[in-house]
């Protein structure tokens, strides 16, 4: 679903991402983990076409995401809180997403059911801007957006942050209810490295833009990570 090939991106004459050929299967659930300023978000936000490659090129089902925005219309994500309007209510956020999405009002109606419990009563009917939100709370909003449309291909990045434990869980619980749909494709980068081993069946370390482990995760990948972070 998504193919890499010879992807590079260099700042200030350093290379930061170099990844000469990455494939992640449709319906495959892919991790990413690694330190701070490991390429994680650049390489997402190269996938999302945000930024432009050096070099190389990423494929999203047969489209070149640099070439065409096709691949947009079966692609939801949130890597941070700038992908929110944040002088909006969320219920003007996703009412102006379920138009862009053409939802109808029953469709919005599922929308809000289904996420009733990981919204815990703290998101809508608040009256106030998303930007008055906790960070938690827009992580959340931003998460549930991604979602909103069915996607075919899911990217996250580091969803877990700034949410509480109660709600660290029940988003595990949704993404691993969604793992089970064949037809999605998750890419996943986390800190956490217990919550990424839960929700994902293959995990990637990415450290100085290089790719240098590639797993399929098992009952020993959480004590392979720990040990390798360890050192």
């Amino acid at each position: 679903m998504i193919e890499v090939k010879n992807l590079t991106k260099i700042y200030g004459g350093i290379t930061v991402l170099n990844i000469p050929e990455l494939n992640i299967n449709k319906g495959e659930s892919f991790g990413l983990v690694g330190n701070n300023g490991a390429g994680k978000t650049t390489f997402f936000r190269l996938i999302l076409d945000l930024i432009r490659a050096d070099s190389g090129s990423v494929m999203s089902g047969e489209i070149d995401v640099k070439k065409s925005n096709n691949w947009k219309f079966y692609t939801g994500s949130y890597l941070d809180q700038r992908f929110l309007i944040d002088f909006l209510t969320p219920e003007e956020y996703f009412d102006f997403l379920a138009s862009v999405y053409g939802l109808s009002k029953g469709d919005q109606e599922k929308f809000y059911e289904s996420f009733s419990d990981f919204f815990n009563d703290e998101v809508l009917g608040k009256k106030k801007y998303i930007r008055d939100f906790s960070q938690g709370n827009k992580q959340k909003i931003g998460i549930a957006a991604a979602l909103m449309a069915k996607p075919e291909v899911l990217v996250l990045d580091e969803p877990f942050n700034g949410l509480d434990p109660s709600t660290q869980i029940r988003l595990s619980n949704i993404l691993n209810d969604l793992k089970k749909d064949n037809e999605l494709t998750m890419l996943i980068s986390s800190h956490d490295l217990k919550h990424v081993t839960e929700v994902c069946n293959r995990i990637a370390i990415l450290e100085k833009g290089l790719i240098i482990h590639d797993l399929k995760t098992s009952e020993n990948t959480l004590k392979e990570l720990e040990k390798y972070f360890a050192v």
